[in-house]
């Protein structure tokens, strides 16, 4: 045999070889693109809206008074999205974990900081004390931990990073 010969030969082997890496890891990486985008789909339409942090006047800590700071969790999507297991917290690492609640779709839901009825467009922490502060950052996680919104204020303006 040729060198020419056992040069093409060897080459042909290469190729087929890569090839067949190649198609062996394509639909791994495709379904893990499906699995993100799926789970991108059922939560990429849920943002913090707009923020409200209240400085209570010294000695006022009544519930009407903490209620008054909140943080809103939109759902942009059409679809309505069970919100049990997120959670919401700020820099200090207070957390509240949401109830098994639906959030329908283009609607939207205040997480108020004190103590209330929890309704459609009302949710209450049941803290006793302020957490969001003028310079804080509000971070909505799902229930496995993944950063789904974060919202900053106080430094420069308002910061969202969806």
């Amino acid at each position: 045999m040729s060198a020419s010969l056992v040069t093409r030969r060897a080459l042909a082997a290469v190729l087929a070889a890569g090839t067949l890496i190649g198609a062996g890891a394509l639909p791994a990486a495709a379904d893990d693109d499906h699995r993100r985008d799926h789970r991108r789909g059922s939560h990429s339409s849920l943002v913090i809206g707009d923020v409200q942090h209240e400085s209570p006047s010294r000695g006022e800590r009544s519930h009407r008074a903490l209620n008054r700071e909140w943080v809103e969790i939109r759902n942009t999507g059409r679809r309505s999205v069970n919100l049990r297991g997120f959670t919401l917290t700020d820099q200090q690492g207070n957390r509240y974990r949401f109830p098994d609640f639906r959030l329908e779709g283009r609607s939207a839901v205040k997480v108020h900081t004190g103590r209330g009825r929890d309704t459609r467009h009302d949710l209450y922490q049941d803290r006793d004390r302020q957490i969001w502060n003028e310079r804080d950052t509000a971070t909505l996680r799902d229930p496995r931990g993944n950063v789904v919104d974060i919202e900053s204020w106080g430094r420069r303006g308002h910061q969202h990073r969806g």
